[in-house]
């Protein structure tokens, strides 16, 4: 293998400096118990759902304007503190063992911890309506414990 030119010496003695500098201050972020957050955070949790919009019988792909009104009639009522929608390109293997690529929706929402147990019924919900309106063979859930300061 041919030595390194100095530029490309020069590249790597920066990059290697950028980050040994950089490490601390990412983790003086962290402590023992994890990322440390504002002293007045409470404790949420993070409910995120994956949508796939193309449909297992073939039909027609699930369109932004019919999804959105899905969020306006099933999730906003349970959720009127707020959510998030993110855009998203997704795959799985379906129920046939087919490798599927679809356009997707990510839903986050989020939640005092105290109100987990009321508000999992809720989201159950949310999933088992776009199952049955869309024809979906499932909703992915993904639920992970946060800090969050307003």
């Amino acid at each position: 293998m041919p030595p390194l030119s100095i530029r490309a010496r020069v590249g790597a003695a920066t990059a290697t400096a950028l980050l040994a500098a950089g490490a601390p201050a990412a983790y003086a972020l962290f402590d023992d118990a994890g990322p440390r957050a504002p002293a007045t955070a409470r404790t949420y949790v993070e409910t995120r759902l994956l949508f796939g919009t193309e449909r297992p019988d073939g039909g027609p792909a699930v369109t932004e304007p019919q999804f959105m009104a899905f969020v306006d009639r099933e999730v906003t009522p349970a959720f009127p503190e707020g959510l998030t929608v993110r855009d998203g390109r997704g795959q799985y293997r379906d129920a046939h063992g087919v490798i599927e690529r679809e356009r997707s929706y990510e839903l986050i929402l989020l939640y005092p911890a105290a109100q987990a147990r009321a508000r999992d019924a809720g989201i159950e919900r949310i999933r088992a309506a776009y199952e049955r309106t869309f024809g979906q063979e499932s909703v992915a859930r993904l639920d992970a414990p946060t800090r969050a300061d307003f």
